[in-house]
């Protein structure tokens, strides 16, 4: 296997495929509604909504390395961390349209490091302090990281319901 098809199985393992690790962050979120998404472990603590919608602006900005996406094309205002509804605002559309911008955001990073060259890969590009390889593994690891800290959130609400 290539090393660019490598880099792709990986990300796509952290993700949603298949892998000896367990839970990807795809089966994380799998099967939650909206409540269950927006529920806070308490103040000024990220929901698993939020860390959802985190992961999906961050594969939007390593895409953005190797797309000619233009910066602030990202479809919610903001960066980073963005609030996400609770309470009766917190509706099953919303959360699905967001679950939805999560998936097409991993769609289109796919698509775009499925069309780099093993050169690519190992190029840091000026300003960057890291190289192509380093940033795609480093995305892996963060839906992973995030995958683990969803986990987390849900049974610590099943145990906080008891």
């Amino acid at each position: 296997m290539d090393d660019v098809r490598q880099i792709v199985a990986i990300i796509d393992q952290a993700y949603d495929k298949k892998s000896w690790h367990g839970t990807n962050l795809r089966g994380s979120i799998r099967g939650l509604s909206a409540a269950d998404a927006a529920w806070r472990p308490a103040r000024n603590r990220h929901n698993i909504w939020e860390i959802v919608v985190h992961a999906a602006y961050w594969k939007y900005a390593v895409t953005r390395r190797f797309s000619a996406a233009p910066r602030g094309s990202f479809p919610l205002k903001g960066s980073n961390w963005f609030t996400r509804p609770e309470g009766s605002k917190a509706t099953e559309s919303a959360w699905r349209a967001d679950v939805r911008l999560l998936q097409s955001t991993h769609e289109a990073l796919h698509l775009e490091v499925a069309r780099l060259t093993s050169r690519n890969l190992r190029m840091r590009p000026r300003g960057s302090k890291v190289s192509n390889f380093d940033l795609l593994a480093g995305i892996a690891a963060h839906d992973l990281y995030h995958a683990g800290q969803i986990q987390l959130l849900k049974r610590l609400r099943d145990r906080v319901a008891i």
